[in-house]
């Protein structure tokens, strides 16, 4: 497939790199040159320097011969024309990053119909994995499959969790384990697949999924120890901030919004019900004391600034705080900070944006795919055809290679965990997990 990314910054940098992993034809566009230069100098691409939005650039870089337009930006106005142009030159699929929320929310304007048909605003992608996150102290990370009736979870398991001691086919007797699917377990820097034999050490972090009741009884027995917070203070009144407010206001915590900016804040107290919004620097000693000290309180600094988030969470964890996030662009940050546990949870809002655009190559069969921040490989949403290979055989028939887990399946509506006696019928929506190299040998099941 030949794509074009328009934009050479960090996520289509991301992006070209997994487009050309996955041997797509790829041309980037950017207006600095010096960034294309960056990526012509470690992965196999074509780059045209010049404006996504200039209808010469996107002639230099071919763009009748694309399968594929992916604009990202960091204007909505550049993504929206590169697409529009695009699909007036003949390229059958279009995406495009915008800024606000309101694009992808917005009823009154037929993007199909201009000629863009994914809009993705990565900030919505993530405050949902934050929410999650609060949700279930203890959890690595966490993400919504098959349009939210489905949590992917990935946990450490600690020295006094019932896990250890027996392999997992000793606990078939659990009522949970009727409820979830083991997928992945990282051990130090190595990722795989589990098995009936698989047991579990400390330190060990246990991949699971199944639907949102069934996680969270699951993590209660597994880390009965775990206490919910109580109070989750957000420092950045920004599209990430205040999307992660409102989706909390649905919760019991309380809430609290820290916006340096008057007029920011003004206009997230109006789009706020419950939470609370406090004008002032979060780092200052006199907004500090206003929020006050908790050891049941979650801390995410969602600011402008990589240093000034990092900085934010330490500094909340000195003053009582047992869950700290913070959003971190710079990649050369994000090694140091992971490596050193300098925060609970790392932001990376380009992940999001990855995720939201990579079904998009994936083959027709696949509806959506997710990269986990911590874990290798990739989770993807499957349809099952009349005819597909998969129909009519149970779970226990399928040949998965090694490295493949099939996670979970919709039929109907309802969630069904894959024990190796269900049978598959077209019509199903399945997630399989798959390591790096293992998802190679299942090129056929997605319809390419």
């Amino acid at each position: 497939m030949r794509i074009v990314v328009v934009g050479g910054g960090e996520a289509g940098g991301h992006l070209a790199e997994q487009f050309c992993a996955d041997g797509h034809d790829v041309v980037v566009v950017d207006t600095r040159q010096e960034a294309l230069s960056e990526l012509e100098a470690r992965l196999d691409l074509m780059t045209v320097c010049g404006s996504g939005a200039d209808p010469e650039t996107l002639e230099r870089a071919d763009v009748s011969r694309a399968d594929m337009l992916v604009a990202v930006t960091d204007r909505d106005d550049t993504n929206l024309l590169a697409c529009i142009f695009g699909r007036e030159r003949g390229v059958k699929r279009t995406a495009a990053r915008v800024s606000s929320a309101s694009y992808v929310t917005s009823r009154h304007i037929g993007y199909a119909k201009l000629g863009v048909d994914l809009l993705v605003n990565q900030y919505s992608e993530y405050a949902r994995e934050l929410y999650h996150a609060l949700r279930m102290p203890g959890s690595i990370e966490a993400d919504e499959l098959l349009d939210g009736r489905v949590l992917a979870v990935g946990m450490p398991v600690h020295m006094d969790s019932p896990l250890l001691g027996r392999s997992l086919k000793e606990f078939a007797g659990e009522e949970w384990i009727r409820k979830i699917r083991f997928f992945a377990v990282m051990r130090g820097d190595e990722a795989g697949t589990p098995t009936g034999e698989t047991s579990l050490m400390v330190g060990d972090a246990v991949y699971f999924a199944g639907e949102p009741d069934g996680v969270s009884e699951f993590m209660k027995w597994a880390w009965p120890e775990q206490r919910k917070f109580q109070r989750v203070v957000i420092a950045g009144g920004g599209e990430l901030g205040l999307q992660t407010a409102r989706l909390l206001e649905g919760t019991r915590m309380e809430v609290v919004l820290v916006e340096q900016d008057e007029d920011r804040a003004d206009y997230c107290a109006e789009r706020l019900n419950r939470a609370l919004v406090l004008k002032g620097n979060a780092l200052d000693r006199e907004t500090l004391a206003g929020i006050g000290p908790g050891e049941d309180m979650a801390y995410v600094a969602a600011t402008g600034s990589d240093e000034n988030n990092i900085i934010g969470c330490l500094v909340a964890e000195r003053h009582g705080a047992r869950f700290t996030a913070a959003q971190v662009g710079k990649e050369e940050y994000i090694g140091v900070v992971n490596r050193m546990r300098l925060v609970d949870r790392v932001v990376n809002p380009h992940l999001a944006l990855i995720n939201a655009m990579l079904h998009y190559v994936r083959g027709k069969n696949v509806l959506a795919a997710s990269i986990m921040a911590h874990l290798p490989g990739e989770l993807l949403e499957m349809a099952l055809g009349k005819g597909h290979e998969w129909e009519g055989k149970t779970i226990a028939e399928l040949s998965l290679p090694k490295g493949v887990v099939l996670v979970t399946a919709l039929r109907g509506g309802a969630v069904k965990t894959p024990t190796g006696a269900l049978r598959l019928e077209a019509g199903d929506k399945v997630v399989v997990y798959g390591l790096p190299k293992a998802l190679e040998e299942l090129e056929g099941a997605f319809g390419r």
